[in-house]
């Protein structure tokens, strides 16, 4: 059963809003949105693996799009209708939840691992992979510490690593790196502790947006890794 259309069309028009905002730092979701290569799957709930397979099933033809073309900055956003009033520490739990549902499904379709990253959640070269292709996950909720993470909806954004190696490439990597810095430091008033390059620290602390420390385990696993 799929979600009711109203709730689809008000979970895309709140991430479109908030991504048009002014302040939203993000200026690589802002052009995803003014080219029109941002995808919204609006879901039941974040704490129910209902759409799994739904979801995975729209990474692998978000791998296969980004094959036949590349070019330019795209992303899928996963909002689901709820749960509200989620602890940041709750959220964090119920993402990875789905994660791993995504990344055993992947393993279940014969999917391999893109052999250019790690499949281990604590080697600094570990990214997420579906359908062949790095993904790397940014989480929205409510109660995100951080005001650039706060959204209505508890949501996952995928990325395709790719992408930005190609901007990297081009030398553009770095100059839009500086600018989501420079803005998120105006919304918030200080620089996002959790950032890092890949390759510096596992990107797996900074999925869920809440600030962890160096004790800090990610709960994940992905099948293949063995």
């Amino acid at each position: 059963m799929l979600i009711d259309e109203r709730t689809a069309r008000i979970g895309r028009e709140e991430l479109h809003a908030m991504i048009a905002d002014p302040g939203f730092p993000c200026v690589g979701a802002k052009s995803a949105l003014a080219r029109g290569t941002l995808k919204e799957l609006v879901c039941h709930s974040l704490v129910s693996g209902w759409d799994d397979v739904r979801i995975h099933s729209e990474l692998l033809e978000w791998v296969r799009e980004y094959r036949r073309d590349p070019t330019g900055l795209r992303s899928l956003a996963v909002v689901f209708d709820g749960p509200e009033g989620l602890s940041e520490e709750r959220f964090e739990t119920a993402m990875w939840e789905r994660i791993q549902s995504l990344a055993d499904k992947d393993d279940w379709r014969g999917q391999h691992y893109d052999e250019r990253v790690s499949p281990d959640p604590s080697d600094p070269h570990f990214s997420l992979s579906f359908g062949g292709e790095a993904f790397f996950v940014v989480g929205l909720h409510p109660n995100a510490s951080r005001p650039a993470r706060r959204f209505p909806r508890p949501t996952l954004v995928f990325n395709l690593h790719d992408q930005f190696e190609r901007l990297r490439e081009a030398g553009s990597y770095e100059k839009m790196r500086e600018r989501i810095l420079e803005r998120d430091v105006e919304l918030a008033g200080d620089v996002n502790p959790m950032l890092a390059r890949h390759g510096d620290a596992s990107e797996a602390r900074q999925y869920s947006g809440r600030l962890v420390g160096s004790d800090w385990l990610c709960p994940f696993r992905d099948p293949r890794a063995e």
